[in-house]
């Protein structure tokens, strides 16, 4: 049992130092979060979400009148896709408007005035939209952003916590303009206590570590 305990810290610490070298500059102290809220007026920063295209996701292309070049692509690892017509088309991290808009432009060499829409399937998006659980949870994963999704949708999505988990001293880890934040969620809090004050608004790109409770 010590030696899952230690086998259990040791990975723990791995993923702690993974994510201090992700971009921007990590902050000593852990702030807290307001509790969520799903009024968009009042959500912080995610009042213009807009979905980003990734590898992986499936695209239906329709081009009016030229049923020839319409049809359904996969954004490749690279992210890029090719058409009937033309190959290695950038889609990563832009929203199906944006590529619709750029496609047309690129069709108009073969065809006139092209009218084009893109619609998403799959669902995959580019790793710096997603959300990331890692630690105890019972379902820890890599989870798509949804507009206005908070940590307890979140935390339905992982299936709560293993019955190791010390949820109160959960931290999450935020990217804010260029810099990396650190907050405190209380995750025991939340989902064994049913407090909803402790839910708090998730966004795009952040990283939840739930550590394990020492007994």
């Amino acid at each position: 049992m010590k030696n899952k305990f230690l086998l259990k810290a040791v990975g723990l610490m791995a993923a702690l130092f993974a994510v201090s070298t992700i971009g921007g500059c990590a902050t000593s102290d852990k702030g807290q979060l307001p509790p969520a809220t799903t009024h968009p007026s009042l959500t912080t920063n995610i009042d213009d979400y807009f979905y980003l295209i990734g590898p992986g996701d499936s695209l239906n292309v329709f081009v009016w009148r030229n049923p020839e070049v319409t049809g359904t692509f996969t954004v490749r690892p690279d992210g890029m896709f090719t058409t009937r017509l033309v190959e290695d088309i950038p889609a990563t991290g832009r929203t199906p408007t944006q590529l619709a808009r750029e496609l047309e432009k690129i069709l108009g060499a073969y065809i006139r005035d092209p009218i084009v829409t893109v619609t998403v399937g799959g669902f995959v998006g580019p790793y710096s939209e997603q959300v990331r659980v890692i630690g105890e949870a019972l379902n820890p994963q890599a989870i798509n952003y949804k507009e206005n999704m908070t940590l307890l949708d979140l935390m339905i999505a992982v299936g709560g916590l293993t019955d190791y988990a010390n949820g109160d001293d959960t931290t999450l880890i935020r990217i804010e303009n260029g810099v990396q934040r650190e907050y405190t969620l209380k995750l025991d809090t939340l989902i064994r206590d049913g407090d909803i004050g402790a839910n708090v608004d998730i966004l795009p790109g952040d990283i939840l570590i739930i550590p394990e409770a020492w007994f």
